[in-house]
């Protein structure tokens, strides 16, 4: 097979049997911007989501992880992963690193920085650039947290870079949704966003050990106090969402927290809630690629023709962006 070619049929064979180079095979194909890699993909993930396939119905926790920068997400995933891995469980973590504005690559090489994790045969680590999409999440990470599934995986681990209001995206991938924080005094709750405060389901204070760990407790009171000014959601039990302490260096506090998570997505296993929000996630992705697939659409002749002449005429002033945006849209109905 010619290279950059796919067998999709072996590939589909590949996943199900829960084999990591398939895998990691898999993610590239999803993730590629041709277009007959694109039908490809379509066919792989048809191909594992039909009823008589052994990856059908395949279904994992996914957890969606952010943090500012230095608190320490990759130590805290290595620890927590390996912790899963030691209880026998099959963790994938997707790392979505920040693209370079040159090169479009990933900047920080997040398997180089889990490295006991990136050995342990019952983990898959897979960095990806974000591609400038919104948020630091790549645009095909859905897909790539199906195949996971599909792969047998019981937890899928999806770490986004940075935290601010586009972050929240993280949430229409994952079943549970974690902040990452590092011990600070209570004006750090200036920094963060009431958005992704919202979204939280669980606020981990890491850096919980030696001298920081009587910071790291007044952070978590903080973070505490500032979780009941919040209304409670429909989809959250009494006491949730939390904030807990963790040490990813000493590996403290983790089951606490691991606990916690397992007993939140039992609640909302038996409620109907994590029905619930997997399908309106759904519809989410249904709509995101009908826009995305609209904007791709005005990259091509004769649209970018059109696109390009109404974007010369808004530079020099013949139209406003909202007269030339109108033009446009009505070329295309």
């Amino acid at each position: 097979m010619a290279r950059g070619e796919f067998d999709v049929a072996a590939l589909a064979a590949g996943v199900a049997a829960g084999d990591r180079r398939a895998l990691a095979r898999a993610i590239t194909l999803v993730e590629s911007g041709r277009a007959d890699h694109r039908a490809q993909a379509l066919d792989l993930l048809a191909r594992l989501q039909v009823p008589d396939s052994p990856a059908a119905g395949r279904q994992a926790l996914r957890l969606g992880l952010s943090g500012t920068p230095g608190v320490g997400k990759s130590t805290f995933i290595e620890s927590f992963g390996l912790m899963l891995t030691g209880q026998g469980k099959r963790v994938a973590v997707l790392a979505v690193d920040p693209s370079s504005a040159r090169s479009g690559g990933s900047i920080l090489g997040d398997k180089t920085r889990m490295d006991r994790l990136s050995r342990d045969p019952a983990a898959f680590i897979r960095p990806s650039p974000s591609q400038a999409q919104m948020g630091g999440v790549a645009r095909r990470s859905r897909e790539a947290v199906a195949l996971c599934e599909a792969a047998g995986f019981d937890l899928v681990l999806i770490e986004t870079v940075g935290v601010g209001q586009s972050e929240t995206v993280v949430a229409e991938l994952c079943d549970l949704f974690l902040l990452l924080l590092a011990p600070a005094g209570g004006d750090e709750l200036q920094g963060v966003k009431r958005g992704i405060m919202e979204m939280a389901d669980l606020i981990l204070v890491n850096k919980a050990d030696g001298d920081l760990k009587p910071a790291a407790l007044r952070t978590m009171a903080d973070y505490a106090g500032a979780l009941r000014l919040l209304r409670r959601r429909p989809q959250d039990p009494e006491g949730f969402p939390k904030a807990l302490c963790v040490s990813a260096l000493e590996t403290s506090g983790l089951t606490p927290a691991w606990d916690e998570m397992q007993a939140l997505a039992l609640w909302r296993r038996e409620t109907g809630h994590w029905t619930a929000r997997r399908a309106a996630q759904a519809r989410h992705w249904f709509e995101e690629e009908v826009r995305q697939g609209l904007l791709a659409a005005l990259t091509r002749d004769p649209a970018r023709a059109r696109m390009e002449a109404l974007g010369q005429a808004v530079t020099e002033g013949r139209l406003t962006p909202e007269a030339a945006a109108a033009d446009l849209l009505r070329s295309l109905t």
